[in-house]
């Protein structure tokens, strides 16, 4: 049990164990997958429903998002404290995504009273489902060179173009997405704008990955009406929304990548424990193979120097104006701690470590292996590596252009 020292933090405890009790579905403890399933887009049981739907009229789906938008309002320590309370109970949160991760917070801080009514109420529910157009076909890393216009036609804009990755879209209700609506200056003028994914002119079509799912999705739009009053931030003043929004899609990431959390399975294998099972102990107790006990080594301490130094950002976050260039930081050290981490777990099962599909191997096997070839991804996605060490170059350490 953590000690915060407060003692009205151990009271919000109580508080938290018994709401849990009487609202965590007795069907969801024994049955993580059922909570998963619901998260990924997959069919909502009448149990996982129940819980959703609890969390959200609680708010503590977004728990520390103000109250007067429908999040819990509670401290980081009250936060904690309910993290660890639905923990033991092996509950998992059930309203996430990209309203969550990304576009809820930025709303907070740039939206309008308007749209923030609007659009606040699905997101701290999780009744409605984003997705991100930004990267293009021709405008991946240099995403400012983007070419799907929006034309003003008087009440509403008229967007044609196409996005790629956009993760999620044929199960999205809405789409954040970036447009140009003016062609004389390349950042300032990008606009960004908020689209209804069931507009006519809409279509997803999914993109199969090498590890057998289909995540990501070519989105076209094709002479789609989207309302004026779904502009986000000025005209042509997008691209400051946008920055803002990437340092929010990092600093999420970034956490969930270092914890293991983005990309596996609930049952996923963990390094020390597919060491112990598929390699063994030798007659001290120590892991039989002494170079990968030693890389095992260097990964733990890796992974929990990670884990601190992202809630050390968290918290000067919270004390300054929330999440900076150093999000970039995260994110590249994120995803190599993930790579690293499925690299360690495929080499550890040996011949285990080879299936794809069909007998001879256990569900848990088959899931490392495919989790290892979607790990390939994380130094892409949110910003390639390549890209963010150049943000840390010159955002955080301040170097000049190379010339």
């Amino acid at each position: 049990m953590a000690d915060f020292g407060d003692v009205d933090t151990e009271a919000f405890r109580a508080e938290a164990a018994t709401w849990l009790a009487a609202h965590f579905p007795e069907g969801l403890k024994n049955d993580p997958a059922a909570q998963l399933a619901a998260m990924s887009g997959g069919k909502e049981g009448a149990d996982a429903k129940a819980w959703r739907e609890a969390m959200g009229a609680k708010g503590w789906g977004v728990p520390t998002w103000p109250k007067a938008y429908g999040g819990g309002g509670l401290t980081r320590p009250q936060a904690r404290v309910l993290a660890e309370e639905m923990a033991k109970i092996g509950a998992r949160n059930p309203i996430g995504g990209m309203g969550v991760m990304m576009f809820g917070p930025t709303l907070i801080e740039y939206g309008t009273e308007e749209l923030k009514h609007q659009h606040m109420p699905g997101i701290v529910t999780g009744s409605v489902r984003w997705c991100q157009g930004y990267s293009e076909p021709g405008s991946g890393s240099d995403l400012a060179s983007l070419q799907t216009r929006a034309e003003d036609k008087g009440d509403h804009y008229l967007v044609n173009g196409s996005k790629i990755w956009t993760s999620g879209a044929n199960l999205a209700d809405w789409c954040f997405c970036l447009v140009r609506t003016d062609t004389s200056k390349k950042h300032e003028s990008i606009s960004f704008l908020l689209i209804d994914m069931k507009s006519p002119g809409v279509e997803a079509r999914p993109i199969l990955l090498i590890n057998g799912t289909s995540p990501f999705c070519e989105t076209f739009f094709t002479d789609v009406k989207v309302p004026k009053n779904q502009l986000f931030g000025p005209l042509n003043g997008g691209w400051t929304v946008a920055k803002r929004l990437l340092q929010f899609e990092r600093d999420n990431i970034s956490a969930g990548l270092g914890g293991g959390s983005i990309g596996a399975p609930i049952a996923a294998l963990t390094v020390k424990q597919s060491a112990v099972d598929y390699v063994g102990r030798d007659d001290t107790g120590r892991l039989a193979d002494p170079d990968l006990r030693r890389r095992i080594t260097e990964h733990q301490m890796e992974v929990h120097a990670f884990q601190m130094t992202v809630r050390r950002a968290a918290d000067e976050a919270r004390a300054g104006n929330g999440p900076s260039a150093a999000t970039s930081i995260m994110k590249y050290a994120g995803a190599k701690i993930a790579q690293d981490r499925n690299e360690l777990i495929v080499e550890a099962l040996g011949q285990n470590g080879l299936g794809w599909e069909g007998a001879g191997f256990e569900g848990p096997e088959l899931a490392a292996v495919r989790t290892w070839l979607r790990s390939k991804g994380n130094s892409i996605e949110g910003g390639t590596s390549e890209i963010n060490l150049n943000v840390v170059s010159k955002r955080v350490l301040g170097l000049p252009d190379p010339k």
